[in-house]
């Protein structure tokens, strides 16, 4: 099974210097084109999917291990100095605006139609899981998938929590996916863990997907009622039912009082077959889904997961074991690899330098 999870990192103001950038660029090029070379283009597309060896990447290249921007920077980076013409690999998407313009980016892309519309998919669900369906309190800002010619890809988004000012980065890869909606995600860091999270990527809440399917598929008359009952109710929302059965909750539950009933009307009508054709209904956001799935709990009794899906630190940040333990074996892995594609790199010495000093600092870093 893959796992599925996220990266948490704190919010950094400012913008990298040009000088820095035309350097990572630099560097970014060197180091894709020796990987290309020596490991080929899908090692490309897992590597950077795994958020221990993107974290380490970003270091390379000149980041500090901890901070949001490096999501951003390194994909910038990768997104300038890569092409599908000399490296077999493409990038499309950004932060904000230049993220909006994902679809156009694929279908500009020199690649069959085919491969086209797999990657628009791939890009629309995956930003719509990790803003619906994983409600975490991060907002999507960022959003980038690096593709190949061979039909390879790794998503690579970042959210924003406005609340305590936290940036998490989510990651997936095509070659471990095995749903959009079931643990989709390829990797999982941070060291940040929220109390309570409506996780219905979980395996734990397949019943309450399932469910939400069938209650979009009634008369939506019924839905509307069983919703009223439960807002009338908002005060005590986890003890104003006599339950025959026993429900979970988290510490504070609370129920969206606005819901999209023309999108519920749409869904009706579609009668999606599955939770994928559901998500990805025009209107069907997080407070629809949410309702949903608050109304398969409480009035059906299936089991949602509230966990947050968080799994892994990053180099030094869970050295004592909060929220899990590093794994030293993957951060040695990933070090080893940057080792030896650096010291094929065709780049200026002192930049070569300059990198394996920073990939040394990482590597003392782990052992803090």
């Amino acid at each position: 099974m893959s796992l599925s999870g996220t990266a948490d990192l704190p919010l950094h103001s400012g913008h990298v210097p040009p000088w820095l950038m035309a350097r990572m660029k630099d560097l970014a090029n060197a180091i894709i084109k020796v990987m290309v070379e020596e490991l080929g283009r899908r090692e490309v597309i897992v590597r950077i999917g795994d958020p221990y060896w993107f974290q380490a990447f970003g270091c390379v290249l000149g980041f500090d291990w901890h901070s949001s921007g490096l999501t951003t920077v390194v994909m910038g980076a990768l997104r300038e100095s890569i092409r599908l013409d000399t490296h077999g690999i493409g990038v499309a998407g950004g932060k904000g605006a230049m993220g909006v313009r994902t679809p156009q980016m694929i279908s500009e892309a020199k690649i069959p139609e085919e491969l086209k519309i797999q990657l628009m998919r791939a890009s629309k669900l995956s930003a719509k899981v990790d803003n619906a369906v994983l409600q975490d309190g991060y907002n999507i800002y960022h959003h980038t998938i690096v593709f190949t010619e061979d039909g390879d890809w790794t998503v690579v988004q970042q959210g924003m929590n406005t609340s305590n000012k936290y940036a998490r980065r989510y990651h997936w890869i095509s070659k471990t996916l095995e749903s959009f909606v079931e643990e989709p995600h390829s990797g999982i860091a941070g060291d940040r863990v929220e109390k309570t999270v409506l996780n219905l990527t979980s395996s734990k809440s397949r019943e309450a997907r399932k469910l939400s399917v069938d209650l979009v598929s009634e008369n939506p008359s019924r839905l509307i009622r069983l919703l009223n009952l439960i807002l009338n109710k908002q005060e005590t929302l986890t003890r104003w039912i006599d339950l025959e059965f026993e429900v979970h909750f988290p510490p504070h539950l609370y129920m969206p009082r606005k819901i999209n009933w023309e999108a519920v009307r749409r869904a009706y009508d579609i009668k999606p077959r599955d939770y994928e054709e559901l998500i990805q209904i025009e209107g069907v956001g997080p407070s629809t889904l949410r309702a949903l799935a608050l109304i398969a709990t409480l009035v059906y009794g299936v089991k949602i997961d509230w966990r947050d899906p968080i799994r892994f630190t990053f180099a030094h940040g869970g050295k004592d074991g909060v929220p899990y333990p590093v794994s030293k074996k993957r951060m040695e892995e990933s070090i080893k690899i940057l080792n030896s594609i650096l010291e094929s790199a065709d780049i200026d010495k002192e930049e070569k330098l300059k990198a394996f000093r920073r990939l040394a600092n990482l590597e003392k870093k782990l052992y803090l």
